[in-house]
């Protein structure tokens, strides 16, 4: 019988429990309740447990979420009060001319794509799956994209590759960008900002989604928001509802548009970011895709790779998790360390929280960015091998860095597969030219 991954109850309590407990709420009588009925007390990796649940597991399950949900802590409701907790958040920074500006942003979609690209075969393996991979195919250290040329069979089965992606998104296989939820939204996004305009509100984004983006494609904290508005709440309730992936990656992969279309202006880009953002994720994930925007927003204008992560930081709250991580991250990529003992580091560190979380993925992010010197043939492997979300965290390196270089600088071996074409599931979009993206998105930007 087929089960609906992150949206079965009996899946979503232990993932709220480690969520729940991460807020400092006080779950252990909860936790007690739910494992005397039977339930699983750790999470599933997959997100899916294995067995079908009872009725009255899944009853009980339903209850305990609406229990969890009640201990929340409550969050800034608008924008201006999360906005008067950013300190040195800068001024806007001039942008460079039109010419140079639409190959930075033409270099950052492709950025993008590459990146992304780059990661999807091993996407859920580890990091010492892809290791021996890459040493099993003579790839090793990882400079190009994967191949499954020459992979013995045993550890084909050892590390299994994620197989709806690996049949494009190998060397030999590849004839542009395949359909990836890291490039739907950045695509979905930009068509809200043409059609909505530039004071687009969270209910444009949920009406976007709702029209144009299939329910099969959304994953961990989308589907639940996503279900949440098929059930009736507000786009501004939607987070909050039985959602205990509201800290995990994916807000942070959606928001590269608006720092493209806002060059050194980080505060409205973070602002665009939360607007979306707010739809599926709180705190940490929220947080996460302002940071991420804020990063492609100073991509565009700055002239190091330091440069920019030191700005984008300026955009999320001090003191929170994210905060430390991201510092973290940078300071390991400064370091002597080599790079595997510095990824031994951030495994210690974070090894603890699932695969798809904000904070071990964007320590990875400003880990791989640091220590690439701007170079998105050095940065993009680094956060691939890390070994947790390949294709997210390898996308956003991609992009930050294919804006920090503009298109014309980039590695012809890396782009050229790409073939100048994006696939999608997004209706109407399927095939779009990248650089036709790239004029798309610069239009958007207004005269300053």
């Amino acid at each position: 019988m087929m089960r609906l991954t992150w949206a079965q109850p009996e899946d979503l309590v232990p993932h709220e429990l480690v969520q729940a407990r991460a807020e400092g709420s006080a779950v252990d009588a909860i936790a007690e309740r739910w494992h005397a009925a039977g339930g699983a007390l750790d999470p599933v990796r997959g997100g899916a447990t294995p067995d079908a649940a009872s009725d009255e597991l899944r009853a009980l399950a339903r209850a305990l979420l609406v229990e969890l949900d009640a201990l929340a802590a409550p969050e800034p409701s608008a924008w201006p009060e999360l906005r008067a907790q950013l300190d040195g958040v800068p001024a806007p920074i001039p942008a460079p001319g039109a010419a140079v500006l639409l190959d930075r942003i033409h270099g950052a979609w492709a950025g993008r794509s590459a990146g992304c690209l780059w990661g999807k075969p091993v996407e859920k393996i580890p990091r010492q799956g892809i290791e021996e991979i890459l040493r099993s195919t003579g790839r090793w250290p990882l400079v190009d994209y994967f191949t499954a040329q020459g992979l013995p069979d045993e550890v084909a089965v050892r590390w299994p590759w994620n197989r709806r992606s690996a049949v494009n998104s190998l060397v030999e296989n590849i004839d542009g960008m395949p359909e990836d939820d890291d490039l739907n939204y950045p695509l979905l996004n930009l068509r809200v900002l043409e059609t909505a305009g530039r004071g687009f509100t969270t209910d444009d984004t949920a009406q976007a989604w709702l029209a144009d983006l299939p329910a099969g494609r959304t994953f961990t904290a989308e589907r639940i928001a996503y279900r949440n508005l098929l059930d009736g709440y507000r786009p501004d309730e939607a987070a909050r509802v039985r959602n205990p992936f509201r800290e995990w990656i994916g807000a942070l992969i959606r928001t590269d548009v608006y720092g493209w279309i806002n060059p050194g202006d980080l505060a409205e880009a973070a602002r665009m970011a939360w607007t979306d953002a707010r739809l599926s994720h709180t705190r940490n994930g929220l947080w996460g895709a302002m940071w991420a925007a804020a990063l492609t927003s100073a991509s565009l204008v700055a002239s190091s790779v330091d440069e920019v992560l030191d700005l984008a930081a300026t955009v999320v709250p001090a003191g929170s998790e994210l905060a430390g991580a991201i510092a973290h991250g940078a300071d390991l990529g400064r370091s002597e360390l080599d790079d595997a003992a510095a990824i031994d580091v951030l495994h210690a560190a974070y090894g603890h929280l699932h695969w798809v979380h904000t904070i071990n993925n964007a320590a990875t992010i400003a880990f791989a960015l640091a220590r690439s010197g701007g170079d998105i043939a050095r940065g993009v492997p680094l956060a691939v091998v890390t070994g947790w979300d390949t294709d997210s965290a390898g996308a956003t390196v991609g992009s930050v860095l294919g804006g920090l270089a503009g298109s014309a600088r980039l590695p012809g071996r890396l782009i050229d597969p790409l073939r100048n074409r994006i696939a999608t599931s997004l209706p109407g979009l399927d095939g779009v030219a990248i650089d036709d993206l790239a004029r798309r998105t610069a239009a958007l930007i207004p005269a300053r």
